[in-house]
């Protein structure tokens, strides 16, 4: 079973959105890279009191996902250009089998 992959980021929603904009092959071209490695989906979302991007990706497992991370240092490149000066860190979520979900 995939797993959720949420990676908190503090930084500036609209300058993130801007920096990750300004290069669009180069967001695809990593996109695309994610999609090889088993990315099953991906957003960036916005806090709405600003200051935190959450980036939310499916996965089929956390391994995969830092293989793909650690082996990509244009993220971290993109990140700085986009001001963050913390190192998020991934935290991984697993769907539970309840009767409710739909």
């Amino acid at each position: 079973m995939s797993v959720l992959m949420g990676l908190r980021i503090n930084a500036d929603p609209a300058r993130v959105e801007q920096a990750l904009n300004r290069d669009p092959e180069r967001l695809k071209g990593i996109a695309q890279r994610a999609r090889d490695a088993g990315c099953i989906h991906h957003r960036f979302f916005a806090n709405e009191a600003g200051g935190e991007v959450l980036v939310v990706d499916e996965w089929p497992d956390a391994a995969t996902f830092m293989r793909f991370f650690e082996s990509s240092p244009d993220i971290g490149e993109m990140m700085g250009e986009a001001g963050v000066t913390e190192q998020p860190t991934p935290v991984f979520w697993r769907e539970l089998d309840t009767p409710d979900k739909f």
